[in-house]
């Protein structure tokens, strides 16, 4: 058991959140309740006020772990020596982001709900972990791509961050969604997330090679 205040409430937070996240691997996010949290938790639904006003600050606590962790990674791209072809580079990115398939389905989620439902100092917490990816991604443009202007790795970067937000719902389809598109002619090809990302990802790199 952890010692001190300070840990044992991050402790407990990490519990909420690991519950929240095994839940949201079957149910979706209007399913999830509080309630519904805390039956598989050691906590009450009151207790969860503690340390969550709301099941939003939870998903919105979730999704600043994954950006945490995915820039993680971003830093060890960015840290190694300079050698990367655009469709290396590419490979390299997407295999981190096939590791964060929570992080790409909380993009395709409607984010105003999870900020407008949140306290603005969890909302500021989370802002704080997604720009820290952006700037790991930002260092990693800036050491393959040196002769990019500021404006046009901003631009890029921009290009990467807008492209991951569709990523999920196209590897993804439900069967609903299948079923519909196959009755108005749509052909549904099946890709992994890991494939989606490769594609789309060396094809932005390739607009900027050098």
């Amino acid at each position: 058991m952890p010692k001190g205040s300070a840990e044992l409430t991050a402790a407990r937070r990490e519990e909420i959140m690991d519950a929240c996240e095994s839940l949201y691997r079957t149910m979706n996010f209007k399913d999830i309740t509080l309630k519904e949290i805390g039956t598989v938790t050691s906590f009450t639904r009151t207790s969860i006020y503690n340390y969550f006003h709301s099941k939003e600050e939870i998903f919105l606590a979730l999704f600043e772990r994954e950006y945490r962790e995915w820039t993680e990674d971003l830093e060890r791209i960015a840290a190694a020596p300079v050698t990367h072809a655009p469709d290396e580079l590419a490979a390299e990115i997407a295999d981190t982001l096939s590791r964060r398939e929570l992080m790409l389905r909380l993009l395709s989620a409607n984010l105003y709900d999870l900020e407008d439902n949140s306290r603005m100092e969890r909302l500021i917490e989370f802002k704080q972990a997604y720009f820290e990816s952006s700037a790991a991604m930002d260092r990693i443009l800036a050491a393959g791509y040196p002769s990019l202007s500021d404006i046009d790795r901003r631009l890029t970067l921009l290009t990467l961050f807008e492209f991951l937000h569709g990523i999920y719902p196209y590897a993804h389809a439900t069967p609903k969604q299948k079923e519909a598109m196959d009755a108005v002619g749509i052909a549904y090809e099946e890709y992994t997330l890991k494939e989606f990302a490769y594609e789309g990802i060396r094809r932005i790199l390739r607009s900027v090679e050098r």
